[in-house]
């Protein structure tokens, strides 16, 4: 827009820490009616083509090769307008890779409830082919569960690539895997990162958003005060 890059602030949205945080996997995957004990991959999310449905699937193809007990979990429905031709295309897509019987897909969850299906995952994919913030990812930190997701957008700032999860550069499926795999392939690594995402996360609360907002108010009103010369 032509803005002066040292006037803009950014204030990201927060996560409601009294609502996602922690909680006990195997009680959340009998809530959401996983009754396998292998690695689950969960997508949340609309479903659109810029989200990344179709990477998602196509890289748990490639795990579900590794690990014969891991299930990917798709929380979420169709939006947009091509939506529905997006959520057709990905039950071909699964029913073509052998997959109808290791995806589930479950339909948008009350705000309330979303906490659940991100602690039943042992990692979170966030494929996005465009994301402004990338809330599902900072609420999935403050439920402790590792993110992989696409070097985009505001996934960069939520992500701490390393430490909460990783970062995948482009959407080809197999570098998807790969970062999937080097989590639910290493505990001790996924216990670090699942620590890591909950620090990390509060810095994505409402109260560190209001106190940023508070500041910026703060700057705004004392560059209109009047100097003792006026």
């Amino acid at each position: 827009y032509g803005a002066d890059p040292e006037r803009l602030c950014m204030s990201p949205p927060g996560v409601d820490h009294s609502t996602f945080f922690p909680g006990d996997q195997t009680e959340a995957r009998r809530a959401m009616g996983i009754v396998e004990d292998g690695p689950l991959v969960v997508f949340a999310g609309r479903i659109q083509p810029l989200k990344g449905l179709d990477v998602a699937v196509r890289a748990f193809a490639l795990v579900a090769a590794r690990y014969p007990g891991a299930r990917l979990l798709v929380v979420g429905g169709a939006s947009g307008e091509m939506g529905p031709s997006e959520m057709a295309a990905t039950l071909d897509l699964v029913a073509e890779l052998g997959l109808a019987d290791r995806v589930s897909f479950h339909s948008p969850l009350p705000h309330d409830q979303v906490p659940v299906a991100y602690r039943a995952a042992d990692v979170l994919v966030v494929p996005s082919r465009s994301e402004s913030f990338g809330l599902v990812a900072a609420e999935a930190q403050a439920c402790g569960i590792p993110v992989v997701a696409s070097r985009v957008g505001g996934l960069v700032h939520v992500v701490a690539d390393g430490e909460t999860g990783f970062l995948v550069d482009g959407w080809e499926p197999d570098e998807y895997a790969k970062a999937i795999d080097r989590i639910v392939g290493d505990p001790d690594l996924a216990e670090a990162m699942a620590a890591a995402a909950v620090i990390r996360s509060a810095r994505f609360s409402w109260s560190a958003t209001a106190d940023r907002l508070l500041e910026l108010y703060a700057g705004l009103a004392s560059e209109q005060e009047p100097s003792d010369n006026s």
